[in-house]
């Protein structure tokens, strides 16, 4: 592992941090909530500065960060402690942190298009003899669906046929206002590592801030999409741990982005801050998405579950993610990702 590698997901990993905390620190003042701590980072502080009622730190280990709120942990009178807090309010401090990173990665999309053209789903050219040829799709043609999903970005004609792995796939495509319905076979190509149609996509040089911005709202939807179909396919039994990136493989594909140039490490971080965003929001106890579970369960009913039991629920559920996190980092080590 090299050291451009280390400081490329050291990097990374900062600017995700950064914007999810203060997600999380934004709505927590905004709510009057008193914030005792705002901290990159995990582990023994490297850099502290104490504001008027907050500590700035900056800590040696770059896999977290926290903001500890009065109340948060244990209970507190303070009327700006968080647990004296709505339900409604709490639910938006929480909520913040993950709607950050997917706020993020819509930003640095839009940056990429702007800087890099954009890929449209509008078919530019079609390998001779390839499946799309002989389905009878034509240069000029948009695909819209795929297996009756929608399609927005080139990247979702990408994504539906990646998790396909060569099934036949339904695709909808549309030419001066006819559209055709088509089935197509994806051959898998050596060269390439992965199953393909043979098409290319029409790219904008030039997008306009109206194309950009669509471009990087499209492709972060993109990205929740991949997220959901990734852990669809681990719950049906059609991934196993193996095709989980640990923190090891995350550093080296950091790395291989960074030596690909500024902005390939850009796309790379705002795929990483959508895949956040979106694993954050999953109902499991000591995510983000335990706690939105938990207070929209609690607006709901009217029933205020104990602190107490929380805090034990959490415990549980982050001794179970350290668990998950050592598994695959062992399996990072044994099963070396390679480019």
């Amino acid at each position: 592992m090299s050291f451009l590698n280390i400081i490329a997901a050291i990097f990374a990993f900062g600017v995700l941090i950064l914007i999810h905390e203060l997600g999380h620190f934004i709505l927590a003042k905004l709510n009057d909530v008193k914030v005792e701590e705002f901290a990159i980072g995990m582990g023994p502080k490297l850099l502290s500065i104490n504001g008027k009622e907050t500590q700035y730190s900056i800590r040696v280990l770059p896999i977290g960060g926290y903001v500890k709120m009065l109340g948060d942990e244990t209970k507190s009178n303070d009327p700006r402690a968080f647990n004296n807090k709505s339900s409604a309010r709490r639910l938006s401090i929480v909520i913040a942190g993950p709607l950050m990173n997917l706020v993020l990665a819509a930003v640095l999309f839009f940056a990429v298009g702007m800087a890099n053209g954009i890929l449209l789903p509008k078919i530019s050219a079609v390998v001779k003899n390839s499946p799309a040829q002989k389905a009878g799709i034509k240069v000029g043609d948009t695909i819209t669906k795929i297996n009756n999903s929608h399609v927005g970005t080139w990247e979702d004609v990408s994504l539906y046929i990646a998790f396909n792995k060569g099934e036949s796939v339904k695709v909808a495509v549309k030419n001066n206002n006819a559209v055709k319905n088509l089935v197509i076979v994806p051959e898998y190509n050596k060269k390439e590592g992965r199953y393909l149609i043979g098409i290319a996509p029409e790219v904008v040089q030039k997008p306009s801030i109206l194309q950009g911005t669509s471009y990087g709202a499209n492709e972060t939807v993109t990205m929740i999409k991949s997220a959901y179909l990734s852990l669809k396919m681990i719950f049906q039994g059609k991934a196993s741990v193996k095709d989980v990136s640990g923190p090891v493989s995350i550093i080296k594909v950091t790395g291989a982005a960074a030596n690909a140039g500024f902005m390939a490490l850009i796309n790379f971080i705002a795929f990483l801050s959508a895949q956040l965003g979106v694993l954050n929001l999953l109902p499991i106890p000591a995510l983000d998405g335990g706690y939105v579970f938990l207070f929209i369960f609690q607006m709901i009913t009217g029933k205020k579950v104990d602190d107490d039991k929380i805090g034990i629920v959490n415990t549980i559920g982050f001794a179970l993610l350290m668990l998950l996190m050592v598994v695959v980092t062992i399996k990072d080590i044994m099963y070396p990702i390679k480019f």
